[in-house]
């Protein structure tokens, strides 16, 4: 990321109003007390999400005893891993004030491209490769004419979704012998593993333990750093209680992985899927809270302008978010094809970036810009999954799941707006 340099890096704050949530408190109670000061004014962070999956996992349970038994929650695990993928990608571009209305068909024809190849005898890694690389560079395309010509996104990425679903149609039919009926069949075991596999039982509990072990140390050193600073950090209980919740959450995720699912033969274990996203969500963590990459797209997404007067080259950092949305919708296909052990003609690229979107606003990124994790498409894709498979157990048909989505995505837009309203009062 050198070439990002600005002569002017050292005397801009770029991250401390769009990606902090801490509190600068002297104590527990002045954390609490500050917090819920927070919450009147409208900042409430992550809470709305996580208090609305917990109802909402609370409800169906109540409502179908099979919704919280071991079969249903991995496979909720599985079924929500290339929502959550998609919602990530669309981040990188919603920080901006963005959007990829594309990404689903690129994730679509990248998946395409990679079994295309995996037919034609090609290995299966560099299959992948040139999917993801053939999806970024399409990313990189869109994000060059949003950003040198300066159209709006929504225009550039509506002509690619139609585009994008025109070249599926025509990459699938000209497969000849290797798909039938507008089908590619995957057949590969290590592509099909990341759905259809899962790790010993021993392994499930070494891999979360480390995953509990990491994160919490990460935590503890990261606000430890931050208070020997003098930086905004939250009290040392705050912080133990955190990690504590990391340690829990990774146990809870291994029990449940462990428990015996299969009613003919034991299926026990955590699924690759699970651990693909999770290391997606680590890498691209990473990069947007300790690169100057991702101190730009935060500056940009506050305020381009100001952004630019501080020597921001801001076409260079839209055109690079726009690539990482390519990218990693390229790993969506992967997934998607893994879960689908195909792909095909129907795939909806419209209707699963609609639900990328939707996962993303709803865990907490905001639609105008400058605010938001990678996170919050883990909460927000764990949200829609959850209606979705919550309401296909009670029987509801795909109309009600779709304009239940659409309720809960609405009540998350109202409250971003409210947000910045109160903030900007």
């Amino acid at each position: 990321m050198a070439d990002l340099k600005s002569p002017h890096d050292d005397i801009i704050d770029t991250t401390q109003a769009a990606t902090s949530g801490e509190l600068l408190a002297g104590s527990t109670g002045d954390y609490v007390r500050i917090w819920a000061k927070r919450i009147r004014n409208g900042e409430s962070g992550a809470l709305p999400v996580v208090v609305g999956l917990i109802v909402i996992v609370i409800f169906f349970w109540f409502k179908s005893p099979a919704f919280m038994t071991p079969p249903n929650l991995v496979n909720l695990m599985t079924q929500s891993a290339f929502i959550i993928t998609l919602g990530m990608a669309e981040i990188f571009v919603l920080l901006l004030g963005d959007i990829d209305l594309a990404a689903g068909f690129t994730a679509a024809c990248a998946a395409v491209i990679s079994l295309w190849m995996l037919a034609l005898g090609d290995p299966w890694w560099i299959s992948v490769l040139v999917g993801l690389v053939t999806a970024a560079a399409y990313g990189a395309l869109q994000g060059t004419i949003t950003a040198r010509l300066g159209l709006p996104s929504f225009v550039v990425t509506l002509a690619g979704q139609l585009g994008l679903s025109g070249l599926l149609l025509f990459l699938v039919n000209q497969t000849g012998s290797i798909g039938t009926g507008g089908v590619i069949t995957l057949h590969d075991p290590v592509i099909n593993a990341i759905e259809g596999s899962q790790l010993s039982e021993s392994w499930t509990w070494i891999v979360m333990i480390v995953i509990a072990v990491l994160g919490a140390l990460g935590l503890f050193v990261g606000d430890f750093r931050r208070r020997s600073s003098g930086l905004v950090a939250p009290p040392v209980s705050i912080t133990v209680l955190k990690m504590l919740a990391i340690v829990v959450a990774c146990l809870l995720v291994a029990y449940v992985a462990d428990l015996n699912r299969g009613r003919i033969i034991a299926i026990e274990g955590m699924p690759w899927a699970v651990l693909v996203v999770l290391a997606i969500l680590v890498v691209w963590n990473v990069l947007l809270g300790r690169t100057r990459f991702g101190r730009y797209v935060y500056a940009i997404g506050g305020n381009a302008e100001a952004a630019r007067r501080a020597g921001i080259n801001v076409s260079r950092v839209r055109t690079m978010a726009f690539t990482m949305c390519g990218l990693t919708a390229g790993m969506t296909g992967i997934i998607y094809a893994s879960y689908l052990g195909s792909i095909s003609t129907s795939v909806n690229g419209g209707q699963n970036v609609l639900n990328a979107v939707a996962a993303a606003v709803i865990g907490g990124t905001s639609l105008f810009g400058g605010r938001g994790k990678m996170i919050h498409a883990v909460l927000g894709g764990l949200v829609v999954g959850v209606i979705y498979n919550g309401l296909e157990l009670l029987g509801l048909s795909a109309s009600a799941q779709l304009m239940w989505t659409a309720l809960v995505l609405l009540a998350a837009v109202i409250v971003d707006r409210l947000t910045r309203q109160g903030r900007a009062t």
